[in-house]
């Protein structure tokens, strides 16, 4: 499982935050999410999905790699990029 969020719609509403603290935080500076953990434990997989489907802006995005019910390490082909954009990792 991999987390990716799109920063240029987060509204800093801390949806993220509240429901999975272990997985996300906000910037001290815009209030935007931050994500501390892009691929989190087994144990915090369950609230990565919850703080997806509560993001009142559909700014988190949960991609299951192969294999992740079994919690193997499948491989994820998708691409995220590094600079605040779509699909960003911070």
């Amino acid at each position: 499982m991999q987390i990716r969020i799109d920063r240029t719609r987060c509204r800093g509403a801390g949806q993220c935050v509240l429901s999975a603290p272990g997985l996300f935080d906000q910037s001290e500076e815009d209030g935007l999410v931050v994500v501390l953990e892009a691929t989190p434990p087994p144990e915090l997989r369950d609230a990565a999905r919850r703080a997806a489907a509560l993001c009142p802006n559909a700014v988190i995005r949960v991609v299951e790699s192969e294999g992740a019910a079994d919690g193997g390490a499948g491989g994820d082909e998708e691409g995220g990029g590094a600079d605040g954009g779509p699909d960003a990792e911070h």
